[in-house]
């Protein structure tokens, strides 16, 4: 089971998250909690209403906010969404999942606000009601200043944090899950002195996780040996034109215009032209695509990156035009280079 290898202990750094966590209570006005799939907290409660603390410090009302947090995450679970909702005492609450390859591993429980709009309660269920209304009334009247300074939003209003704090959760988890991939196969690998099987070494992962990582990875290496080879042609002997030369070797995966480099350097376009022409023997664009095409050669002799990635890593937006252009200028396509290069 996912449970046993991806907690949300595991997945999120809970000390960086528990700062983000009160920046947003801050701000949304929301009192947000992150609870495990249990439905147990893993963090502070941030921003908690003074309304809600009271009432769940009394040992009578407690168990009914619990159990209106374990519904709302039940729910949130089955719809696999935000699921808005009302509490024993007609309190807005949110119950964001996280949910890794279809298992919830835990959620953010967000609310403790009164509707500006109630004619929108309509459109909320209260999960919860109790048959003590003798203990309901006497907490009411207790507490009743205390609701009233609960903060009010309109329906829209909920609605639209309840879909940011949704996707946040989700970019923050695949962030996670991609940086510590790579530091959990590195650790089971080398503690094994077979070959082991993908299942061991990474219980829980999806193939699309891996394949996103190796893509990070390639990427990495991609830019990591351009940025370490060594350039020869580097070298400008005309002081006019060393911006754009600095520059296009020191950002190999854009793509250059000629007026963005004359730009660059203080000149007009015709006038870098003329100058670029005089400096190399031939115009701007033909040697900008046979730099690109030695950057290509070494990458498909030094690196097993797909043609299409060393494409995109190159500043080309298709691979088809990329092929094209290294046929014209090698005679052959990338993936003929590479085969013939490593025998």
């Amino acid at each position: 089971m996912i449970r046993e290898h991806l907690s949300i202990q595991k997945i999120f750094d809970l000390k960086k998250w528990e700062q983000l966590q009160d920046s947003l209570a801050s701000v949304t006005k929301l009192a947000i909690l992150t609870v495990d799939y249990k439905g147990n907290p893993v963090t502070s409660h941030s921003q908690c209403q003074s309304f809600c603390k009271k009432v769940r410090q009394d040992e009578n009302l407690l168990p009914y906010c619990q159990k209106c947090d374990s519904r709302g995450g039940l729910e949130a679970v089955r719809s696999n969404k935000p699921y808005i909702y009302l509490c024993h005492y007609d309190i807005v609450d949110i119950a964001v999942p996280i949910i890794i390859d279809d298992k919830y591993i835990g959620a953010v429980m967000a609310g403790q606000v009164r509707l500006a709009d109630p004619s929108s309660a309509l459109q909320l269920e209260q999960i919860l009601t109790s048959k003590n209304e003798k203990l309901y009334s006497s907490k009411w009247e207790e507490l009743k200043n205390d609701y009233a300074d609960l903060p009010s939003m309109t329906y829209q209003e909920i609605q639209t944090i309840s879909s940011m704090l949704s996707l946040l959760c989700n970019y923050i988890v695949e962030e996670a899950m991609n940086k510590n991939l790579l530091a959990e196969m590195f650790e089971k690998a080398s503690a094994t002195q077979s070959t082991p099987q993908l299942s061991e070494i990474l219980p829980g992962y999806s193939l699309e996780h891996i394949e996103n990582l190796k893509k990070e990875m390639n990427n990495f290496l991609a830019d990591a040996y351009l940025n370490s080879s060594g350039d020869v042609d580097i070298s400008c002997g005309n002081p006019v034109l060393k911006p754009a030369f600095e520059y296009i070797f020191e950002h190999k995966g854009e793509t250059f215009s000629l007026k963005a480099m004359a730009d660059l350097c203080h000149i007009s376009p015709s006038y870098f032209s003329r100058l670029f022409a005089k400096e190399t023997g031939e115009n701007f664009s033909s040697y900008l695509s046979r730099l690109k095409m030695k950057w290509a050669k070494q990458l498909l002799e030094a690196t097993d990156i797909p043609v299409s990635q060393i494409s995109s890593e190159l500043g080309f937006n298709e691979p088809g035009y990329f092929i094209k252009i290294f046929k014209k200028y090698e005679g052959t396509t990338p993936a003929v280079y590479r085969k013939y290069y490593k025998g």
